[in-house]
């Protein structure tokens, strides 16, 4: 557990800058799994992929699923660093507790150290974000796949 005070405006600076830190590493890791599809999907649009409607629903699939891989991986990034800082004790309710911070679901009944709590409203904050960017990337890809149709 890292050292910090239970009281005060420092227990918060800290949970603010863990937080700014893991947002800025889950965006960064977002972008990256992006720019790779966009690179797949380019090839694969070059090869007319999109050419039937069944190899299309298959586009979007797999996109959807990747997206949902990211997410996960930005779920355990979370949940690595509640478990260093010692904002909880276990990696599966660390786990549990970030799947349930990143979608703003809010009803796992876990909670995190006083001290930690303004990190599960941040990673609430990055998901909505890092959901939005997924929903507009898929938009996209729904657009472009069915725009050449």
């Amino acid at each position: 557990m890292l050292p910090s005070a239970v009281d005060g405006w420092n227990a918060w600076g800290t949970s603010w800058s863990w937080s700014a830190v893991l947002i800025a590493v889950t965006i960064a890791v977002h972008s990256a799994g992006i720019v790779a599809l966009v690179h797949w999907l380019e090839t694969s649009w070059r090869t007319r992929v999109h050419a039937r409607l069944d190899r299309s629903i298959g586009v979007i699939v797999v996109v959807a699923l990747m997206l949902a891989m990211l997410h996960t991986f930005e779920c355990f990034l979370w949940a690595a660093v509640y478990v260093y800082v010692g904002a909880l004790t276990s990696r599966p309710e660390a786990l549990l507790y970030s799947v349930d911070s990143m979608t703003t679901r809010g009803a796992s009944g876990l909670a995190l150290a006083p001290h930690w709590r303004m990190m599960g409203a941040a990673e609430s904050g990055d998901g909505l974000l890092l959901f939005g960017i997924s929903t507009a990337f898929l938009f996209w890809v729904m657009q472009r796949q069915f725009s050449v149709r």
